[in-house]
């Protein structure tokens, strides 16, 4: 699925012109890039988090010829899945976790 698709279904299910569709998708977009951008985290409870996450610099191998390279330190937007979304796509899993629990 890509961004048009997305945005035919969000017309579809809520009366909205493609274009409105299409604009609101883009400012959720861009809200969450922002927040993400100044360090907040993004929590849709039920889907999941996103936010920022520092990787400290590090030695790389150079995979053509075998020489080590530094990698320097880096900020990387990083998404965190949901219980309820982890149990959509593995419902197996979800439900061996909350027998564990259970237990």
């Amino acid at each position: 699925m890509n961004r048009a698709d997305l945005v035919e279904i969000l017309a579809a299910k809520h009366d909205l012109s493609k274009v409105a569709a299409g604009a609101i998708l883009e400012t959720l977009i861009d809200t969450i890039q922002t927040a993400v951008k100044k360090d907040d985290a993004v929590q849709l409870v039920g889907f999941g988090t996103f936010k920022a996450a520092k990787r400290a610099a590090r030695t790389g191998k150079n995979p053509s010829t075998g020489e080590a390279i530094k990698i320097p330190a880096a900020t990387v937007p990083k998404f965190v899945a949901g219980a309820k979304f982890k149990a959509v796509v593995d419902p197996k899993a979800a439900k061996r976790k909350a027998e564990k629990a259970g237990k």
